[in-house]
């Protein structure tokens, strides 16, 4: 399988961006090199706003040339992006509802060796509880290229979180891809699990696992966090007599509590939640580690799959 890095596809949609409309500007606060901008820098220096370790300024900077007509790209750490320059994100871009892009890289626990303050559980919460504010979190380099392209189209203020790691490519380059997207990875099974980001790829090892016991997991990819396809979700699960969500990020506020609301009052299955508990990050010698200590896991996947297998065997 091809394991490719979802920065790098970031900077080079950046640059293929700006090929092919000048309209395009990006931002960066002292990270350029770790979130790959800096591929945007070298292909178009004139265009290329170095603020230093300024989030709020970044963000504040980036809604004034948004009002001049430009498309501007913010990027830091996710923790940095979504913490530090959050009151400028919720006045100067989503109240006006500016047309702002900010990436979020490094996100969840990706930053597996800096620790709780570098690790970003809770970005798609503050991201996603914004009124105008369009949440992605893409499953793979080839998903994060074309949401980059997507985000410039769409008039409005988008976060965008990227993994530091490389990832599996699970996305077809071909197939096209639009905002509010939920796509079936693995269409047939009893059990569903909805899940995002790196959580996918383990969701597939884990229905490995599962089939080896006669279970049957649906796998599905949830790359648009909001606004999420209330409509969509209901057909996804039927058929299903369950279903799991997991995600690298905090269980309050992230996929599993959009997926409850959406649903909420529409469809009433047996569930189970898979991300981070009420807690901080840590340090880890590597990311798999780091996964495995906050049960982020495939075995994690099939063992809840199996509780609720066995709880709605009819």
């Amino acid at each position: 399988m091809l394991w490719l890095n979802q920065r790098k596809a970031y900077g080079e949609s950046l640059v293929r961006l700006g090929r092919q409309n000048s309209r395009v500007v990006v931002l960066e606060a002292d990270l350029g090199k770790s979130t790959m901008s800096c591929f945007f820098q070298d292909a178009f220096p004139e265009r290329y706003f170095e603020m230093g370790i300024a989030e709020a300024n970044m963000i504040a900077t980036a809604a004034g040339l948004s009002l001049t007509g430009k498309i501007p790209f913010a990027g830091s750490f996710a923790v940095f992006a979504t913490g530090r320059a959050y009151d400028q994100i919720r006045t100067s871009i989503c109240i006006p509802g500016l047309n702002v892009k900010i990436c979020g890289s490094s996100a969840g626990l990706s930053d597996f060796g800096d620790g709780s303050t570098h690790q970003s559980i809770d970005d798609l919460a503050l991201m996603r509880v914004l009124p105008n504010m369009t949440v992605l979190s893409p499953v793979d380099a080839v998903e994060t290229e074309k949401m980059v392209m997507a985000m410039a189209e769409h008039d409005g203020p988008v976060y965008l979180r990227v993994c530091r790691n490389d990832l599996p490519v699970l996305t077809d380059p071909d197939v096209p891809w639009q905002i509010g997207q939920i796509t079936e990875v693995k269409p047939d099974g009893d059990i569903a699990l909805l899940a995002t980001g790196v959580m996918v790829s383990l969701g597939l090892e884990a229905a490995e696992q599962l089939a080896r016991e006669g279970i049957r997991l649906k796998v599905v990819n949830i790359s648009t966090i909001k606004p999420l396809d209330a409509d969509r979700l209901v057909e996804v699960l039927r058929g299903c007599r369950a279903f799991v969500t997991a995600e690298e990020h905090s269980v309050i506020g992230g996929l599993g509590s959009a997926v409850h609301e959406a649903l909420s009052g529409r469809l009433n299955l047996p569930s189970a939640m898979i991300g981070i508990a009420d807690q901080f990050g840590t340090s880890a010698y590597n990311w798999q580690e780091l996964l495995a200590h906050y049960g982020l896991t495939s075995e994690a996947i099939a063992k809840a799959a199996m509780r609720l297998d066995r709880e709605t065997a009819r």
